[in-house]
């Protein structure tokens, strides 16, 4: 009896190691230093498990070949392992049945070269007394060795006295949003910061904010940087008169056939940018069909959260350029999502308008200046 039970015993944890070995699998891993072009040797790494919300799920430290390895539990979820260089955080996503994973870091300066603001977009709509402004800033981190600027003041901007602020958000290439509340630095909270990590490659930003609206009101943005382009994205409903020596030139948006884009190119600071507005009219959202829904399917809920009701739904991203809020926390820009995901490819369209739009008049004006000319400057045909 007691060797029978013995047998069974043995048996049953075979079975268990068994079905352990099936239920669970190795993800490796390899961190970079995109800087030194070396192994991210000694730096941070954890596993995130995504699912309702993100459940740590491992963390370990690479060794001196940069090389990790986590025990998946869950093979069935997707995971996002996250590497921590300097304070700065680098992701990478591993769908079900990823084994292995790489991850590039870089090395962190409080100020690098070859940063360029490549694009400023105002989306502009007014209803029921409310003017509602949605900015988007397209940065280029082209630094050689690549590094990633972290400071207090990475990208600045002005807004409006008396302005309500109802969220922030950023994303990297081939990332996704993530919440980033800007931060204002003067008493009036018209100067604002977004304390988020510059890394290397384009990183996009975005702030939505409302100001009471009595029907008209005068816009002026303030850049504080050199612009590629600054583009004004309005209704068609609401009538834009540029501010003298503002050099805007309107093109229709690609994206809306409701709107029109005022766009001002190759700016420098302190040039001319204000506009003022008259009119009323909302921007439809890309896929909307009048049915109330963006293009995600879900309900458009209506301008007028505040920054606490924001900052309580989603924690900011931080210094260290965190994930923000779990994925399935509401998102107080999920509505505008679309935009800034879709912004600086429609930047990108608009300047191909716009720049196809001034080669037919100059290479008539090239032509018209190689014809042959009589004694008192009018052309003469051969």
């Amino acid at each position: 009896m007691r060797v029978q039970r013995l047998r069974v015993h043995l048996v049953l944890t075979v079975f268990f190691l068994i079905s352990s070995a099936f239920g669970a699998d190795s993800l490796t891993g390899t961190v970079k230093n995109g800087t030194t072009g070396k192994p991210g040797a000694g730096d941070e790494v954890v596993l995130l498990k995504l699912g309702q919300g993100m459940e740590e799920a491992g963390h370990t430290t690479t060794d001196a070949k940069g090389k990790f390895s986590f025990t998946v539990d869950d093979v069935e979820s997707p995971h996002l392992v996250r590497a921590i260089h300097e304070g700065v955080t680098y992701h990478r996503m591993a769908p079900p049945g990823t084994t292995s994973v790489e991850l590039e870091v870089y090395e962190v300066a409080k100020k690098v070269d070859d940063l360029t603001v490549v694009a400023d977009i105002m989306r502009v709509q007014a209803e029921k007394g409310a003017l509602e402004v949605v900015r988007m800033f397209a940065v280029q981190n082209s630094s050689k060795p690549p590094r990633t600027q972290m400071n207090e003041h990475n990208l600045e901007f002005f807004v409006p006295e008396g302005a309500q602020i109802l969220g922030g958000s950023a994303v990297t290439a081939g990332g996704q949003p993530v919440t980033s509340a800007p931060v204002p630095e003067d008493d009036k909270k018209s100067r604002y910061a977004f304390i988020f990590p510059l890394r290397p490659g384009l990183t996009q930003f975005q702030v939505a904010y409302q100001l009471p609206y009595a029907g008209h009101d005068n816009l002026d943005p303030k850049t504080l940087y050199p612009l590629h382009y600054f583009v004004a994205i309005l209704p068609k409903s609401i009538q834009f008169t540029a501010a003298p020596g503002a050099p805007f030139q309107s093109m229709n948006d690609p994206n809306h056939p409701d709107a029109i884009a005022q766009v001002a190119s190759n700016t420098k600071v302190g040039q001319p940018l204000a506009f003022t507005i008259s009119g009323e009219g909302i921007l439809q959202e890309r896929g909307e069909a009048g049915n109330g829904q963006g293009s995600s399917g879900e309900a458009v809920s209506p301008p007028g959260q505040s920054q606490s009701q924001a900052q309580a739904q989603g924690r900011d991203a931080g210094p260290g350029g965190g994930l923000g809020p779990p994925i399935d926390a509401p998102d107080p820009l999920q509505r505008y999502r679309w935009y800034i995901l879709g912004g600086f490819a429609a930047v990108l369209a608009i300047g191909a308008a716009f720049v196809a739009s001034r080669q037919p008049s100059a290479a008539r004006a090239a032509t018209r200046a190689r014809l042959p000319r009589g004694a008192d400057g009018s052309v003469t045909a051969d």
